[in-house]
This record gives C-alpha cells, sequence and structure tokens, in this order.
C-alpha cells in the first residue's frame, strides 16, 4: 500500500506538470479508468476532462504552482490533503482540502474545496 502523502504528492504533480504528455501518462498512472473530479468551480467526468481541467489553470495562471500544505490522511480507501496555488517561490494565495476516494492507490474520485480564496481590493 502506497503512503497518503505520497498518493497526493502524485496528485499535486499532475498539477505542476508543464509538459501535456508527460502529465497525461501521470494521470493514466494516478487515476483509474473511471474517475471523477469536482470542486466548487470545476467538474471533470474523466481522464481527459481532468487533462483539460489542467491544462487551463496552466494556461489561467502561467507561473503558479500547487503545493502540499499537509501530509495526506488516508483511512481505508478515503485520502484528505490540502494544498496551495499560487505564484512559484511565494506564499499561495489559495488555499484548499481535498478529499479522495482511492481504487487500491489509485484516484477514483476527488471532491475539492476551497479554504481560502484572496481577498478583492
Amino acid at each position: 500500500m502506497t503512503d497518503a502523502t505520497a498518493i497526493a504528492e502524485r496528485y499535486i504533480a499532475i498539477w505542476n506538470e508543464t509538459d501535456s504528455e508527460r502529465r497525461r501518462a501521470l494521470i493514466a498512472e494516478a487515476w483509474t479508468e473511471s474517475c471523477s473530479y469536482i470542486d466548487p468551480l470545476l467538474r471533470a467526468g474523466d481522464r481527459e476532462q481532468i487533462h483539460a481541467l489542467v491544462t487551463a489553470a496552466h494556461e489561467r495562471f502561467p507561473g503558479f504552482r500547487f503545493t502540499l500544505i499537509t501530509d495526506g490522511d488516508r483511512h481505508g480507501d478515503n485520502l484528505r490533503f490540502s494544498w496551495g496555488f499560487g505564484p512559484a517561490d511565494a506564499e499561495p494565495l489559495i488555499k484548499g482540502t481535498d478529499f479522495a476516494i482511492l481504487e487500491g492507490d489509485r484516484l477514483k474520485s476527488v471532491h475539492g474545496f476551497i479554504d481560502q480564496l484572496p481577498v478583492a481590493a
């Protein structure tokens, strides 16, 4: 069984991968064939849609990176971890917590929650 933090780090690596083909390979390794992703802003129903979401994040926020804020916490097939998103080498502007359902050591579904957004001036 893979360590919970290693699964969370693999997930974060997908969001940070800038090479499209490498990102597709990482998604295929980390996610089950039948998978889903949902957060307050986005929804995806398969690997290709997840790839499209990550691509859109790179296009909308060039130079931003995800970081793992907490270690992964696993209970059976359930995983949770918190992350930050912002400019590389800076304090994250956005923070959230994701809850995942695993199938073995692969992601079957991820539900994301936003914990902190920048305050609009």
